[in-house]
């Protein structure tokens, strides 16, 4: 498979009137309702709403640990994901569907996780000696909640996605909001805010805003290859005639509001590489390339960022990054990211003493850890309240009953 082998406030709640978009329908924003006629009874003041009472915050200490979730694109439709072609089985490996990323929001919510920015949890400082480093924040959180980071990886709908069971791409609706486009099995166009991992968790902060610190939501990690948010955006040395080029700068300039709205409604992004390439086997000159093409194609459109997902999880300079960092490491921040997120077995970090950085690793719900490490996730949910085996591959899973907790 491809790869797989390989915060600007936050918008105030949407209207609770707003209609959804029916399928194919071009989100056709609700008429005004009519002007009620004028009552003859004695006009009486409003009954003041009730307001909920101020939640405490309370800090969140540097020695506490901020959990970090990440996911793939979701399988909207599994009956086209695991239908037994050489697909399936990565996508089962990879992915979680709708239904399994619906109830681990709903878990994580119910074991009072709220979310908050990356760029929140860690900071570059001045030094008394004039150096610059990375610290640890203390979070001011509502009583009783823990801090989740989520992020999201190739949130870009490659095009080996369109014919297995994902959404197509972001698009505006006509009532301003982001949904998804997409066909069904049949091949009838599908506008939706329920299929998606972005959309969905759109309406779940709409309808749990306390599960969001000011209005966050999660971390878009963008590959350029092969365009973002669904818009083939890139250079293609193959394609240099004037129509290719003249349809990318099409794609740029539709996907440019969406980027904004994103934005604003408490999403930010990071680079996953331009190339999707593994940092641990890559040649410091063809790294130097991909950074700069990353910046020209992907940085131009999204605006800069701080923070670095290492496509594979594989670390650069050898996978010798929790040492003593390495030519490339230093050159990848140099180019201004601080924030370098690999993939573990818990939520990881340390704060680099020689160079202003972090390194973090971050917990995977997919197929993998749904069928294998139920006791690594149960401080989020029960992996086995969690995986939908009607609907994935029929191959092993941990079937013991009195498995670890």
């Amino acid at each position: 498979m491809t790869h797989l082998k390989k915060r600007a406030s936050a918008l105030a709640l949407a209207l609770l009137c707003a209609l959804p978009l029916s399928a194919c329908s071009g989100g056709k924003a609700p008429a005004a309702e009519s002007t009620p006629p004028e009552s003859s009874a004695p006009s009486q003041p409003p009954e003041p709403e009730p307001t909920a009472p101020a939640v405490p915050l309370v800090p969140w200490g540097t020695d506490q640990v901020v959990e970090h979730l990440f996911f793939h694109p979701l399988v909207a439709y599994p009956e086209l994901a695991f239908d037994g072609d050489s697909e399936a089985n990565g996508i089962d490996d990879y992915m979680v569907t709708v239904d399994e990323y619906n109830k681990i929001l709903q878990h994580c919510y119910d074991n009072n996780y709220i979310l908050v920015n990356m760029n929140d949890v860690w900071s570059e400082y001045t030094t008394e000696n004039g150096e610059t480093r990375m610290r640890r924040n203390t979070l001011m959180l509502p009583e009783g909640k823990k801090p989740l980071v989520i992020s999201y990886d190739d949130t870009n709908y490659y095009p080996y996605m369109l014919d297995n069971g994902f959404t197509w791409k972001l698009i505006l609706g006509d009532d301003g909001e982001i949904w998804s486009y997409g066909k069904d099995p049949q091949g009838k166009e599908v506008i939706s805010q329920d299929l998606d991992a972005i959309t969905i968790l759109d309406k779940f902060v709409e309808e749990h805003p306390d599960f969001s610190l000011n209005g966050v939501k999660g971390c878009l990690s963008l590959t350029g290859y092969q365009g973002i948010l669904g818009y083939r955006t890139q250079t293609d040395t193959d394609h240099p005639e004037a129509e290719f080029e003249a349809n990318r700068q099409k794609e740029i300039a539709a996907v440019k509001p969406i980027v904004q709205k994103l934005k604003e409604t408490g999403w930010y992004f990071g680079s996953h590489t331009w190339g999707h390439v593994r940092l641990s086997t890559i040649s410091d000159e063809r790294l130097q390339r991909d950074t700069q093409r990353w910046f020209d194609e992907v940085g131009s459109l999204v605006g800069p960022t701080q923070i670095l997902f290492y496509p594979h999880g594989a670390r650069p300079d050898g996978d010798h990054d929790q040492r003593e960092p390495g030519p490339q490491f230093k050159y990848l921040q140099s180019k201004g990211f601080r924030i370098f997120a690999s993939v573990g077995i818990n939520s990881y970090e340390q704060v680099k003493k020689q160079i202003s950085a972090v390194i973090i690793d971050r917990l995977h719900p997919d197929g993998t850890t749904l069928r294998w490490r139920r006791k690594d996730y149960l401080q989020f949910y029960d992996t086995w309240d969690i995986i939908d085996l009607d609907v994935r591959p029929n191959r092993a899973y941990d079937r013991n009953p009195n498995g670890p907790k």
